[in-house]
């Protein structure tokens, strides 16, 4: 299941943090914002934070990445 995010929200942590689009936000950038923003920032860091931990890849992908490493570890 993908992630929604609205296209208005898009790019709002880029933004406030001056941080050019397409360029990787730290995660230094991120924790200062949750530490320091308004309540709309700190909730865009939380999320960004957060969304590091997820896995990114198609389901199909992550099945497969899934059954390699159960072939390797029955083999050796």
């Amino acid at each position: 299941m993908a992630i929604h995010i609205k296209p208005s929200h898009e790019g709002l942590l880029h933004k406030d943090l001056g941080v050019k689009k397409g360029k990787k936000l730290s995660l230094k950038d991120e924790e200062e914002e949750k530490a320091n923003g308004t309540p709309a920032e700190r909730k865009r860091a939380t999320f960004a934070i957060n969304a590091r931990s997820w896995h990114h890849g198609t389901p199909d992908e992550e099945r497969e990445k899934r059954r390699s490493k159960i072939k390797t570890a029955l083999r050796g």
